[in-house]
């Protein structure tokens, strides 16, 4: 069952809530943030870098490229380098444990012969984060196909021991999960790992959620947007996250991460709207309605584009958008 309690009022620890974006460089095609949250390439300051200017305005961040390669070591050491001590990466899970059928689309092979090398290989790419201090949870999110049946079961039970030193959120999207409530939170309970609650389009099989945390260790929530439209038919992956929400949408979303929170040790939310930096929008204004300080200049073209976000931030000037990044 969801745990209950009030880490603040009955353990005397201060809920710990950390916001974020699913990705932070998206450099091509219509929803790129080149130009909205970041310069364009031509008119970036010598120096400028991504994550850095990222970390300047948020303390967590979604890794998006560990699902399409397991990380090599060089980039996961110089991502610990390039953030401040106190900053949290999730790291998603590569997609040849979680998405077999996306697997042979992208490399041709043969996603079951899984063994201790892609295990080990995954596992040497993280270490720097885990080390540094700076790895939140690592995340395995399976598409909606992933059903529940003995084999799926049996597969995500080995899949949660193999990682189970890592804190564990796992993110299921079909409702065979949620109609077996009992049997899918008892899996999840072995090792202590996060049932993501999702907010994205709902459909017949979409899975059905509490919103209340199973675990007092993590509680992780991530938002996907609200285009039911363009969810299953599109011209291109992003516009299924060309979706602004409105602050009164946030509003719910802002008092159910804080309940959470109190009855978990640190809770993880994570806007995947990603079209135009849409989630950075988004998350300013949830990281406000949390009460938490808005950190960081924002450009001003973000700000007109998105003016909600104007009377919450602080707005670059001309001089200091073009300050030089070592």
């Amino acid at each position: 069952m969801p745990i209950s309690g009030d880490n603040e009022t009955e353990m005397g620890i201060v809920p710990v809530i950390r916001v974020g974006t699913s990705g932070w460089s998206y450099p091509s095609g219509h929803g790129t943030w080149n130009g909205v949250f970041y310069p364009l390439k031509g008119a970036r300051p010598r120096g400028f870098n991504e994550l850095a200017f990222y970390a300047e305005h948020f303390d967590t961040v979604e890794i998006n490229s560990t699902f399409y390669r397991p990380p090599a070591v060089a980039s996961a050491r110089k991502w610990v380098l390039e953030t401040p001590t106190g900053f949290d990466f999730s790291v998603k899970l590569y997609q040849k444990f979680t998405h077999p059928e996306m697997f042979v689309r992208a490399t041709g092979k043969d996603p079951y012969d899984l063994g201790d090398a892609d295990i080990d290989e995954f596992r040497a790419g993280i270490s720097p984060i885990a080390e540094g201090g700076k790895l939140g949870v690592l995340l395995a999110q399976f598409p909606a196909s992933f059903k529940s049946d003995p084999n799926s079961r049996e597969y995500l039970a080995w899949l949660l021991q193999t990682f189970r030193e890592y804190p564990l959120a796992v993110e299921l999207r079909h409702r065979s999960w949620s109609d077996a409530f009992t049997e899918t939170l008892r899996i999840l309970s072995n090792t202590g790992t996060a049932w993501v609650q999702i907010d994205e389009p709902k459909f017949r099989f979409s899975i059905r959620q509490t919103f209340r945390p199973n675990t007092e260790g993590v509680f992780y929530m991530r938002l996907h947007g609200r285009n039911a439209a363009d969810w299953w038919t599109h011209k291109a992956s992003e516009d299924r996250y060309n979706y602004l929400y409105s602050a009164k949408e946030l509003q719910p979303v802002a008092e159910t991460v804080k309940e959470a929170a109190r009855a978990t040790r640190k809770a993880y939310v994570y806007m995947n709207n990603h079209y135009s930096a849409k989630a950075v929008a988004n998350a300013a204004v949830l990281k406000h309605q949390l009460g938490q300080e808005l950190r960081g200049e924002y450009p001003a073209e973000f700000v007109e584009r998105y003016p909600e976000v104007a009377p919450l931030v602080k707005t670059a000037t001309a001089s200091n958008s073009s300050r030089t990044f070592f």
